[in-house]
């Protein structure tokens, strides 16, 4: 049995927004980490020095703090494995070049970009293997020195070994790739800073990192990151390579299938609850196939037999649901709050007190599956407009409506007259009870008939709960 402390990392570049297949990957680590007792490590990828900047970490970094995702290492929790962000690790990615310089397993390139352009043209005119052609791979060690005195600029290549390279990932089983499959590639440009791949396997290596849980679309990358870890003599990391979020029409998730960034579904009111629970439906299954969970529940059941193979679908219906049912079982304090950051603080709805505010998000929180969505039913409160629809015609040409409309507004009036300021349950139990035992109306005609003229609408929430909540006023100039 393996007791190997497991040391799990999110690795973003920060050029952007924070995509929710990046949420999705973040997560996953996560999970994995608290699941097992082990620690997760956020390190920013920030080689990438004109497209990087410090907005988009600050982004990543608020939305896994929102979501609960609290890293133990990262740039703002220095650890024994620092520094975490890869602009400040240079020395280190140019020390372990310089030793596979030394041991013949890299050399420097002076190759301009012109002149791998053209030879890559040529290559693919010609139907040749458009790969890196050797011009300096046996370059002596006197005439390098050389060029390196005389200033010319050079970038560092990794020779690449003629084999095949197999390995097993614990999502798609045993993965082999073929010998010539690359050529050899760059790890350090000419300018000194690294590329992707190998300062990649340097940090994790350094970082002891144990697994790498990423992307379907990184598969590729493995390749040359096994062979640099075989380079450094030292063992890779276990590999779990997830099935890609894909959109209805099955290609790679993108801006034309919608909003793909945090900050959008954030600002849309998701609750973190509901990222966290569908997004790690994408690509993974609960052991007992639920759909609704929470953060420690998924903590409790979390294991990486449970990934599937085939790619996940984005369904932004699907998103909504798992929301809304979050929505219905959070406390009506959270909710509270939210509704009190979504609408402006001239509205109606901060006049009333603690108890109607309770009541009326209460009232609304069964008919919606984003918090936003609230806004304009509690708006209704406060419409005296009584809205034209086929309905509301049909309703209004039953004979019992124009009944129950002069009863109502005498009643009305009577609760304006003692100057109350909404309807109580007790009055619109005793409406219905005279309107049934007195005047004789009954069921469809009855119901239908006191939504329509109490509320404007010909149907909307429970009755009871939406007249109460509605001021009387408001409700007086609807019947009038």
């Amino acid at each position: 049995m393996n007791t190997e402390l497991v040391r799990v990392r999110f690795a973003p570049s920060p050029t952007g927004q924070f995509h929710i297949g990046g949420v999705r990957t973040a997560l996953y680590n996560f999970i994995y980490a608290r699941a097992t007792g082990g620690v997760f490590v956020l390190r920013i990828e920030d080689t990438d020095l004109e497209r990087s900047n410090m907005e988009s970490e600050k982004l990543h970094m608020e939305g896994m703090k929102w979501l609960g995702m609290d890293y133990d290492e990262g740039p703002d929790k220095p650890g024994e494995f620092g520094p975490y962000r890869q602009s400040e690790r240079l020395e280190i990615y140019k020390k372990y070049a310089d030793e596979l310089i030394t041991k013949g397993k890299a050399f420097y390139c002076f190759c301009t970009d012109e002149e791998l352009l053209e030879k890559k043209e040529k290559a693919k005119a010609g139907g040749l293997n458009p790969n890196y052609d050797g011009t300096c791979r046996n370059l002596s060690h006197d005439e390098v020195s050389k060029r390196l005195q005389k200033g010319e600029k050079a970038a560092v290549r990794f020779k690449v070994p003629i084999k095949a390279f197999t390995f097993k990932d614990r999502v798609k089983g045993e993965v082999t790739f073929p010998e010539n499959m690359v050529g050899d590639f760059i790890i350090l440009r000419s300018n000194g800073l690294p590329v992707y791949n190998y300062c990649c396997v340097i940090d994790d290596y350094l970082m002891k990192i144990t697994h790498v849980i990423r992307g379907d679309d990184h598969l590729a990358n493995t390749l040359r990151q096994l062979m640099l870890y075989e380079a450094i003599s030292v063992s890779p990391p276990e590999f779990a390579h997830v099935s890609l979020i894909v959109g209805h029409d099955r290609q790679k998730l993108s801006k034309r299938h919608g909003a793909t960034s945090l900050n959008w579904y954030k600002d849309e009111t998701y609750f973190p609850e509901a990222v966290v629970n569908y997004m790690s439906l994408l690509g993974w299954s609960h052991p007992e196939e639920k759909s609704i969970f929470d953060l420690e529940e998924l903590k409790r059941v979390f294991t990486i037999d449970r990934f599937v193979k085939s790619p996940a679908t984005f369904d932004n219906e699907k998103f909504k649901w798992v929301n809304g049912q979050h929505l219905r079982s959070i406390s009506c304090e959270r909710l509270l709050d939210q509704i009190g950051n979504i609408l402006p603080q001239n509205h109606r709805y901060f006049e009333q007190d603690d108890e109607w505010r309770k009541n009326c998000v209460e009232l609304f929180r069964e008919k919606v599956d984003l918090s936003k969505d609230m806004w304009p039913m509690i708006d209704r409160l406060f419409d005296a407009s009584v809205e034209q629809s086929d309905g509301m015609n049909e309703i209004n040409s039953w004979e019992t409506t124009p009944v129950i409309r002069e009863y109502l507004k005498s009643e009305m009036l009577r609760l304006d007259a003692e100057n109350r300021e909404f309807p109580t349950i007790s009055d619109v139990n005793s409406w219905m009870k005279h309107l049934k035992g007195e005047l004789k109306i009954k069921g469809k005609p009855l119901f239908m008939g006191m939504r329509a003229v109490l509320t404007g609408q010909d149907h909307g929430p429970d009755l009871k709960m939406f007249v109460c909540l509605t001021p009387v006023k408001i409700i007086l100039s609807r019947l009038e």
